[in-house]
């Protein structure tokens, strides 16, 4: 990344950067006819893949979880099948509709007079130990652990008491007083419940077969709440991650972080705590968290002044110190009123490493280096050309909007979403001046823009890199106005592949390069 050698000496030169992705369509889930209206309950809140990348979580406003499992891998078998197969052979990567259930129900908090929503926040996948699915997804107060597996159908086996084995019996009141019963019994007077078109032969059935449950080669998908996390936040959950040692999880909200079992649901640790004692005093809140992917006693949080914190377990129950803290340092005389709104962070993924933080703001992408808490390594701006509409921005409460962000599963590239469903791709490796913008439709290249012609500095010194993609006034290459009601907030990238899957309202579009 810094284009040091194994020694640290900086002496060897830099890998030359990787030629820029050219991104393609793969398949869209739940796209909208032309002039069709979007409920609100179908917008899609959250999307996160598992480990393996073969399998999608989807949830969205109406509480609901989607899945989606690929299908391409298990055509050809193993994984290892495909890397032997020709390149020209591999298909892209491709998903199918798996199933989904209904995770949160809208609540009322009594005692706060409190509509709690059922919009999925955030999804998490857990580890598996057998064939199941395991995930957690939460909304505003409450987080639930799933599991879902197949099961074999069972059915009820016929009884033998049908109407095609029974003899009907002349009808003679006088003649034959008696009735015999289902289970070969007799009485003296006609049973009352008993119709006059049905009737049992003398001395009733042999034998009667009791239905019996019997299982069928028929499998059907099950999904099971396992446990309840509630009661635990005042405050709504912005973020759960779970830790590498597949036990535990944290959520996190405006003003705390818990530390969960997965085993235990009545229970959490109040692990980092930025409630003042007088509110009034409040000066900055919460805004994401996320465990370290390899060191279980490692996380890091962000805030709504721009800093992330990174804490380590092992030094006190209660973190209320950092071990690291990483900020950029404001440009003297560049302070205005929309300052401490835009450099609020909405997001921040660790890379699969754990040697890098990428972290967005509305403004920029950040890449940090866990060990230099001087300043961020590369910057990325998303959409500069909005600066001079941040006044707008904020009548319409649009500067307020949460973008998530993604990075490679090789570490070489990230993403962000943007205004009028476009996102951003940029290279990350030093002297990459890779910065993609396309549009989550069927033709995702049709409103490309141009990449600078500037090169970027190098990395290999460790000094900031700012890139910012195309300059432009706020209209595409086709001229088209950017639409400030289209967003794409939500995002995920592939943990090994080049692929990444995005929400644009209620429609689910993957792409590959």
């Amino acid at each position: 990344m810094n284009g040091m050698d194994e020694d640290g000496a900086g002496t060897s030169q830099a890998p030359s950067p990787p030629p820029p992705l050219e991104w393609k369509f793969s398949q869209v889930f739940g796209e909208r006819t032309a002039g069709e209206e979007v409920q609100e309950v179908d917008i899609i809140s959250a999307i996160e893949f598992d480990k393996s990348g073969d399998h999608l979580a989807t949830g969205d406003r109406g509480g609901r979880v989607v899945l989606f499992e690929r299908t391409d891998v298990r055509d050809y078998g193993h994984r290892r099948d495909l890397e032997r197969l020709d390149n020209s052979a591999i298909r892209h990567p491709e998903f199918r509709y798996k199933t989904e259930f209904q995770s949160h129900e809208p609540e009322f908090d009594y005692l706060k007079s409190l509509e709690i929503e059922e919009k999925i926040n955030k999804i998490r996948w857990c580890q598996a130990p057998n064939g199941a699915l395991f995930l957690l997804s939460t909304n505003d107060k409450t987080i639930k652990y799933w599991k879902v597996q197949e099961k074999k159908v069972k059915r009820i086996s016929e009884m033998n008491l049908d109407s095609s084995l029974t003899v009907s019996m002349p009808s003679s009141s006088t003649s034959s007083p008696s009735t015999y019963l289902p289970n070969g019994g007799c009485v003296e007077r006609p049973h009352p419940s008993l119709s006059n078109d049905f009737s049992f032969p003398p001395g009733g059935f042999p034998s009667l077969r009791l239905p019996m449950v019997v299982a069928s080669q028929e499998t059907s998908l099950v999904a099971r709440c396992r446990r309840v996390y509630a009661h635990a936040h005042d405050y709504h959950i912005n973020s759960i991650s779970t830790n590498s040692d597949g036990e535990t999880f944290i959520s996190a909200d405006d003003l705390r972080v818990n530390l969960w079992n997965l085993e235990i649901s009545n229970q959490s640790f109040n692990i980092v705590d930025v409630k003042p004692i007088n509110m009034e005093d409040l000066t900055e809140v919460i805004t994401s968290a996320e465990f370290h992917p390899t060191h279980c006693n490692m996380l890091a949080y962000s805030s709504s002044k721009g800093f992330i914190r990174l804490i380590d377990l092992r030094q006190s129950a209660l973190c209320d110190s950092h071990s690291q803290l990483f900020e950029e340092r404001e440009v003297p005389g560049s302070r205005s009123f929309f300052t401490e709104i835009i450099a609020s962070i909405s997001d921040i993924k660790f890379a699969k490493n754990g040697r890098h933080i990428l972290s967005r703001d509305y403004m920029t992408l950040k890449l940090w280096d866990i060990s230099m808490n001087s300043g961020p390594v590369a910057t990325f701006q998303v959409h500069e050309f909005l600066r001079p509409k941040l006044c707008d921005l904020y009548e319409n409460d649009s500067i307020f909007d949460k973008f998530e962000c993604c990075l490679s599963g090789d570490g070489l590239r990230v993403a962000t979403g943007s205004y009028s469903n476009l996102f951003r791709v940029f290279g990350c490796v030093a002297g990459s001046n890779e910065a993609t913008t396309l549009e989550a439709s069927k033709n995702p290249m049709r409103r490309q823009v141009q990449n600078p012609t500037r090169p970027a500095r190098s990395l290999s010194s460790l000094t900031r890199v700012v890139r910012r993609g195309a300059e432009n006034t706020g209209v595409d290459a086709n001229g088209n106005n950017y639409d400030f009601s289209t967003k794409l907030l939500h995002l995920a990238w592939h943990p090994s592949e080049n692929s990444i899957a995005c929400a644009a309202a209620n429609s689910l579009y993957m792409y590959y390069a």
